[in-house]
């Protein structure tokens, strides 16, 4: 555990405007970041207008939870108390898993909407737990049946339901693999029908996939082991690639493969660097990676689908 003895304070303002992963990566980097040597108090601020989309919250709740872990004094503060953003993060179900050293501003729900209306929306599957110690083996059914009941209309409903179990299934597999944390790691799922996406996220606080996976190459594949960050991930989506060897990276090509039958874009943050992958000629290529390094620190690995639907 990284111990904070400054009294330095970091403060992150969020826009008055939806955030996406992004968005959230920009504000992070403007505060100078919560993960800072020498920052022992942070404090989130929500303003009016302030709309958090649902792979900034399940990332912003890996931050926050990382930042009580090293023992830093968080506040989060909701200019719009109930009405805003803090509304929509009890519905899907934030402040259950939220550290309860962690300040909230004006108050922090009494009750959790989750609790009350869980289930209940076909748009939004709340924020499951994933306990690096006691694997739910029924979590990828559970979110990829949620998807195919919010997507009973479509024809082609039970072929997304696959491609959710898919993904799901590969990207927790990946947290029990690479992540060795104490921590949690979280996944949830948000359908924006006027948007016509649907956004797949899983995230967790360990070592980084990055950080497990190139020690194996330099004995497995030398070559591998010196491509560049993003090269690599392109790989390990078009290839599979593992630290176990070539057969245990198969499911992470083959989420890719389900994934792109629905045009998905694949962002994957780690610690502080993020690519975004767009679908080209059927597959991601390195030619259309879109990258971003020397951003604020964030421990773990975080990755996002987004699928592209008629709605």
């Amino acid at each position: 555990m990284q111990l904070i003895s400054s009294t330095t304070h970091c403060q992150i303002h969020l826009p008055p405007k939806w955030v996406n992963a992004s968005a959230f990566d920009l504000a992070l980097g403007v505060s100078g970041g919560p993960h800072a040597p020498g920052v022992a108090t942070v404090s989130f601020t929500f303003p009016n207008n302030c709309k958090l989309m649902v792979d900034a919250a399940v990332r912003l709740l890996s931050l926050v939870n990382q930042l009580s872990f090293t023992t830093r004094q968080v506040r989060l503060e909701f200019l719009e108390g109930e009405t805003g953003t803090m509304g929509y993060l009890s519905r899907m179900g934030f402040f259950d898993h939220l550290s309860d050293q962690v300040s909230v501003l004006p108050a922090r729900p009494l009750v959790s909407r989750a609790q009350i209306y869980g289930g209940t929306n076909s748009e939004l599957v709340e924020i499951a737990r994933i306990n690096p110690k006691s694997r739910d083996q029924e979590l990828p059914a559970r979110l990829s049946k949620a998807v195919a009941a919010s997507l009973h209309k479509r024809q082609d409903a039970s072929s997304i339901e696959g491609a959710i179990w898919t993904v799901f299934a590969e990207l927790i597999d990946n947290v029990f693999s690479h992540s060795s944390t104490l921590l949690d790691g979280y996944a949830a799922l948000q359908l924006y029908k006027r948007g016509k996406g649907l956004q797949v996220t899983v995230s967790d606080s360990g070592t980084g996939i990055m950080q497990t996976l190139r020690p194996a190459l330099q004995h497995q594949s030398p070559s591998l082991a010196a491509l560049s960050d993003t090269d690599l991930l392109v790989e390990m989506f078009r290839q599979g690639i593992s630290r176990h060897g070539p057969d245990r990276g198969l499911g992470l090509k083959g989420s890719a493969e389900k994934a792109m039958k629905f045009k998905a874009e694949l962002e994957v943050r780690l610690p502080q660097h993020r690519t975004t992958l767009v679908p080209s000629n059927g597959a991601y290529e390195p030619s259309v990676a879109y990258c971003y390094s020397n951003l604020a620190l964030i421990w773990g690995t975080h990755i996002s689908f987004r699928f592209n639907l008629d709605i």
